[in-house]
């Protein structure tokens, strides 16, 4: 089974998921990381190139062509599920976890902002507001996750719990 995980920048998206393949004994694919190598630039490179509209859109043909294992645990970008068709290409491919957290959270754990082209240049009473709005834009599209959990304090097994009760998940 393909595990998609989604959810805000800084929800620990890419850490759970290679905390749970670990435990899965699977592959872990980051599609940023698989962007990244297939462009040979960062994702603020290639937003700075082509702006958000060409990002999401390889983004979406990254998410849809990628030659994905069997098993595996997937960290999508915070924004992919907002797009096209993606959250119901993910649903209809695999099993959907939203990683849920509270703005404050969110904040606290995005100290690096540099990477990140969305939030770069703001302080920290900018991206709160920012992640509220974001939150409420986006919300509509992660509570479509088949699973939605709390990942403040989430470890691996507990998430792995929650998939086998959900999905049948061996």
């Amino acid at each position: 089974m393909k595990i998609f995980l989604v959810g805000f920048m800084g929800c620990g998206k890419s850490t759970k998921a290679k905390q749970l393949a670990h435990r899965l004994e699977c592959p872990v694919i980051d599609l940023d990381a698989e962007i990244v190598q297939l462009t040979g630039k960062t994702i603020a490179e290639y937003f700075a190139e082509f702006g958000e509209s060409g990002f999401r859109n390889l983004e979406r043909e990254t998410l849809k062509t990628f030659n994905y294992p069997e098993t595996c645990v997937v960290a999508t970008g915070g924004g992919l599920p907002c797009f096209f068709d993606n959250m119901e290409w993910m649903n209809e491919n695999g099993a959907t976890v939203y990683l849920q957290m509270e703005p404050a959270a969110l904040v606290s754990r995005l100290h690096n902002r540099q990477k990140r082209p969305l939030i770069k240049d703001m302080d920290d009473e900018q991206l709160l507001e920012f992640i509220k709005m974001k939150l409420q834009e986006r919300d509509p599209f992660y509570t479509k996750a088949q699973i939605i959990v709390n990942a403040f304090d989430l470890d691996a097994e507990k998430l792995e719990d929650e998939l086998k009760a959900k999905h049948k998940l061996a």
